[in-house]
């Protein structure tokens, strides 16, 4: 007689809540910062009030976001390791690089937007005049900010390929492993952005105008994630794909899972509806209902794809703690973006950020409300 005995090892989850703030903020970060090309680096007029919000959300996200990845890593060190012995085949260690890559020239794209209005500031008599004479650098041409622009833009699309292939190449879960996750990634991400942004429109500028604008861009990115979302369903019940049919099977006989996908279902649908009918006059509740959307859909997939195990049944618990590795570390990255965004209205002249324009130092006088 031969007895298989199968013996489970307690382990830690590989991602931790960190992570899933990581990829909701740099999906925001990224697509913000797609969002701000027609403004500052396509030259289109119209598009600055829109532009702005989103170089706002770029900018303060893409700063956040590495600081959670640092504390889903546990200890500072190992980042450097991805540096020390990196690995070409390895989406993560490419990831390493492309990420300081991108938030630096993101930074250096946003100093080069707002450096006229810097110079301007810096030459008014008032008590923060020395600090924007630095920040300006003794000058006030931004001709580079394009370049600058596009080169920020490539280091975006390096990163949202990496962060959607990092998770793709995992074979051991086949809900991870989907040709359709990366695109999902994308268009949620989307979806995250111009929520971000219709919260802020309506606590910076309250314009009913931009307002209707980022909703209806809103309804068309919730079109876009609720087509990918019904494309994934369809190919994994018709068995086209084996992987995608593998992947349902491993979700679909827990009720829970059935719930958070109604939920996810309805959220979309009725976020669209009321972007569609009420464009104008419903910023607070499409803003919030997308990053609730955003968020929900990276912890489904990354808490909710680690609760399936490889091997056995049932699904393992997968309950935000509330601890700083839980709870309190998604309130405390909230809270630094937050701090983020006030410095960023504060000291920074976001409102009067124009098209770049190469030596000519055209930027506006501060307000005299903002003395």
């Amino acid at each position: 007689m031969e007895i298989t005995e199968l013996v489970g090892a307690v382990h830690h989850a590989a991602w931790l809540p960190w992570a899933v703030q990581y990829f909701f903020l740099i999906a925001i970060s990224t697509t913000a910062l797609l969002l701000a090309l027609p403004g500052f680096v396509m030259g289109r007029e119209t598009a600055l009030p829109r532009a702005r919000l989103a170089l706002m959300t770029a900018v303060t996200t893409g700063i956040t976001a590495p600081i959670a990845l640092l504390a889903d890593l546990h200890q500072p060190g190992r980042f450097w390791e991805f540096f020390a012995y990196t690995n070409a085949s390895s989406w993560m260690a490419w990831g390493a690089w492309f990420v300081p890559a991108y938030v630096g020239l993101l930074v250096a794209f946003a100093w080069a937007v707002h450096r006229p209005a810097f110079h301007a500031w810096g030459n008014e008599d008032w008590r923060f005049a020395k600090l924007f004479r630095w920040l300006s650098l003794g000058g006030s041409a931004n001709g580079f900010a394009r370049p600058l622009g596009i080169a920020a833009t490539i280091a975006a699309i390096l990163v949202l390929t990496y962060t959607g292939a990092e998770v793709y190449v995992v074979r051991s879960r086949p809900l991870w492993n989907t040709p359709f996750l990366p695109w999902q990634f994308l268009a949620t991400g989307f979806v995250g952005a111009l929520g971000v942004m219709l919260v802020l429109e309506r606590v910076l500028t309250r314009s009913a105008g931009l307002e209707a604008e980022l909703n209806r861009r809103l309804a068309l990115w919730l079109a876009v994630v609720g087509a990918l979302g019904a494309a994934w369903f369809v190919v994994a019940v018709s068995g086209i794909s084996p992987r995608h049919s593998e992947a349902l099977a491993s979700v679909a006989g827990f009720p829970v899972w059935h719930t958070m996908a109604t939920w996810g279902a309805l959220t979309v649908a009725v976020t669209f509806l009321i972007a569609t009918l009420a464009p104008a006059r419903s910023g607070w509740a499409t803003g919030l209902l997308a990053i609730h959307a955003a968020w929900m859909f990276r912890w489904t997939v990354f808490m909710g794809g680690q609760a399936v195990p490889k091997v056995g049944s049932g699904l393992y618990d997968a309950m935000l703690p509330t601890g700083i590795e839980g709870l309190m570390g998604v309130i405390g990255t909230f809270g630094l973006w937050l701090f983020l965004v006030i410095a960023y209205t504060t000291f920074i002249p976001w409102l009067e950020a124009g098209i770049p324009a190469g030596g000519k130092p055209a930027a506006p006088a501060r307000p005299a409300n903002q003395h």
